[in-house]
């Protein structure tokens, strides 16, 4: 057959993100400790970024990055820094009455010392749960995405089939499907995070990791070539044969093995030792206080983040050289130059700073909102309500992926506790009134009822969904016995009590 080369042409909308909306989205995600650390790193690197003397020079560099910080500017600021700081801060007004309430806060906690540790109680699995939050799946595809993660092994990996799968779905919970659904359902697993998650070999899990979107290595596609046509003697340890066989140079090889040994042949055991072990310790990120009118308010909390701006010597130098640009030397116009890549990059990290905290405030914001019965009714659970991602990402003008982004491991304190921002999200239903209930008053419910049960003659999941039912309650069996599950409530059998006589 002959053959020929055919130019055809096909529309295709592609989202891609920049540089700076990549480095926000990391920004973003980073806890209260690891963003210190970021900071920290940023100042070592970068010579012309530095501790401001006092909030007005933080506030203006925040603000407005490219302005000279000699002028004046407003009374946006990035908050940090210890007591001493905020005493010469406040100084610098004539009256109490002037000082802005940003700042008054902040000294306030700066005097009573207001962190508090609490250890961080999620899973894997909940972790896997939020994510799907992110995507518009029916009710019966979420009932499916649920039961694969849940398949997954202490690796991360899928060791059943999809027509397994399919097969435990429709004998054990009564959920119809067929192995094209969950195949489809488990290649959208396989985005999630962290990378390599719902694998079904360490060679899928590697390559699932090197066709990641967010990874940029130039030595992406030799690895993931390396993984398609060399696996055997990859896994083998046998890289010589490797080498040969691609046809690598010494330079080649030696990054393209590095990308590759830097890749996580286990991705789930990542979060699962770290839960085995002793709970770690996190500060709050946010600080939720009621004010005199029963008012509760949202501040951000900046830990031992100091004040930044950019370097005055370096602004007056690049000055000095842009008045004298037709005298310059050679040195001089390197020193130029590397002066404004310094002064450059310190600008858009004020920048970057600056947008975090803008987008941290209007998530936290959001959520307060629409628990605000909670914050302002003494933490009574009962009055949170139903509250998905989309809720908040709607108030708060962002895009669903930056809340999850935000809510990852950020906790709140208020008067009566420190609560991980994951806490609030909750899946709703509808009561026979019409009237919207969370899951967890649901969870609630169904801990009472069961605590209320006769020992003798516990009640079988179908009582209880007729016992949550007669409460007004709309529930399924397969939704009872989920609940009951994550309880850790046992089936009736193994709940009844025999009477001693």
């Amino acid at each position: 057959m002959a053959q020929k080369i055919i130019q055809t042409q096909t529309t295709a909308q592609v989202q891609q993100l920049s540089l700076a909306q990549v480095a926000l989205s990391q920004m973003v995600e980073l806890p209260l400790a690891q963003f210190a650390e970021r900071v920290q790193n940023e100042m070592i690197d970068n010579e012309a970024l530095e501790e401001a003397d006092n909030e007005r020079d933080a506030a203006l560099d925040a603000a407005d990055p490219s302005a000279d910080s000699s002028n004046g500017g407003d009374d946006e600021v990035m908050d940090g820094g210890d007591a001493s700081e905020i005493s010469v801060a406040l100084g610098d007004y004539s009256s109490e009455d002037e000082v802005p309430d940003y700042l008054r806060e902040r000294a306030e906690r700066a005097e009573t010392g207001s962190e508090f540790v609490v250890a961080d109680q999620g899973s894997f699995y909940e972790e896997l749960q939020r994510q799907i939050g992110e995507h518009n799946l029916t009710d019966h595809e979420s009932e499916v995405m649920d039961y694969l993660i849940g398949s997954l092994d202490s690796d991360g990996f899928l060791r059943k089939d999809a027509l397994t799968i399919a097969d435990e779905l429709a004998i054990y919970h009564n959920i119809y499907t067929d192995a094209a659904e969950v195949d489809r359902l488990l290649a959208l697993l396989q985005t999630f995070e962290p990378r390599g998650i719902g694998a079904r070999s360490l060679q899928e899990c590697l390559r699932l990791q090197l066709t990641d979107p967010d990874n940029h290595s130039p030595w992406r596609k030799d690895a993931l070539a390396v993984i398609d046509t060399c696996y055997q003697e990859f896994a083998a340890n046998h890289w010589d044969e490797v080498v040969r066989r691609m046809g690598f140079d010494d330079k080649q090889a030696s990054h393209v093995r590095h990308e590759l040994l830097h890749l996580n042949p286990a991705p789930g055991r990542a979060f699962g030792e770290s839960s085995m072990e002793s709970a770690p310790t996190v500060t709050p990120d946010f600080f939720v206080q009621i004010g005199p009118d029963g008012t509760a308010t949202a501040t951000l909390n900046w830990g031992d983040v100091p004040p930044l701006r950019v370097s005055q010597a370096f602004v007056d130098s690049i000055q000095q050289y842009a008045n004298h640009s037709g005298t310059l030397t050679r040195e001089q116009q390197e020193a130029y130059v590397y002066a404004q890549g310094k002064v450059k990059a310190a600008q858009g990290f004020l920048l970057l700073i600056n947008r975090r905290r803008q987008t941290l405030m209007a998530v936290m914001q959001g959520i307060l909102d629409i628990q605000r019965a909670f914050f302002e009714g003494d933490d009574d659970e009962a009055l949170l309500r139903p509250m998905a991602l989309k809720d908040v990402a709607a108030r708060a003008g962002v895009d669903i992926s930056t809340v999850s982004r935000t809510v990852t491991a950020k906790y709140v304190q208020t008067l009566y506790g420190v609560y991980p921002l994951k806490h609030f999200f909750s899946g709703q239903f509808t009561s026979a009134d019409g009237e919207e209930v969370s899951a967890r008053q649901v969870k609630a419910a169904l801990t009472e009822i069961i605590s209320q049960e006769d020992k003798q003659s516990p009640l079988s999941d179908e009582a209880l969904v007729k016992a949550l039912q007669a409460r007004g309650l709309q529930v399924a069996r397969r939704t009872v016995a989920k609940y009951r599950d994550a309880l850790h409530i046992p089936v009736a059998r193994y709940r009844r009590q025999t009477s001693s006589k």
